[in-house]
């Protein structure tokens, strides 16, 4: 019986959106989902905003959703953040 072990990932960036410095929190559970983030991030009033991404042809891209204006200006922010992550952690695709 061979036992593999893979690893949650989770970390905090702060990223300049909408004029000032926002900290969000990236999320990959060791799951069935292989190519999701969930991250959360606060807006002005303190309301937690959470997002998903999903890897699409090797590009990290938000899942459709209602959001800021600030957040979808960030995708690719979002997906140099994802990539080296993932490449500290060993685990480029």
């Amino acid at each position: 019986m061979q036992i593999q072990f893979i690893r949650n990932i989770q970390f905090t960036k702060l990223v300049k959106a909408d004029g000032r410095l926002r900290e969000f929190n990236f999320r990959k559970s060791n799951g069935l989902q292989e190519g999701l983030f969930t991250v959360d991030v606060s807006d002005d009033r303190g309301n937690r905003i959470v997002l998903r991404m999903q890897r699409e042809d090797g590009v990290w891209k938000i899942i459709k959703q209602q959001l800021p204006t600030w957040i979808w200006e960030n995708e690719a922010v979002f997906h140099t953040l994802i990539e080296e992550e993932l490449g500290a952690a060993g685990m480029v695709k």
